[in-house]
């Protein structure tokens, strides 16, 4: 059962790594814009286009999205 908490603090470090790579890359792209040579992907766009696909789905969308920042919170 150790390599499993290992295997689980792992993912974790990784999602928390994700996040902070996630927001740096907003910041990135609010500051200077899409042409940003790191990160050349639209990141703000698919932010914006996740959360409208959310809202859109009305309860479900709103389950999901309490989901998502419990897993994201949880400690």
């Amino acid at each position: 059962m150790e390599w499993l908490d290992k295997a689980t603090g792992a993912f974790k470090k990784l999602t928390e790594a994700a996040v902070a790579i996630l927001a740096l890359a907003v910041v990135l792209q609010v500051l200077f814009g899409q042409g940003v040579a790191f990160f050349p992907v639209d990141v703000v766009g698919n932010v914006v286009a996740v959360t409208k696909s959310l809202g859109s789905e009305g309860l479900v969308g709103l389950v999901a999205a309490g989901v998502l920042l419990a897993i994201f919170n949880k400690k």
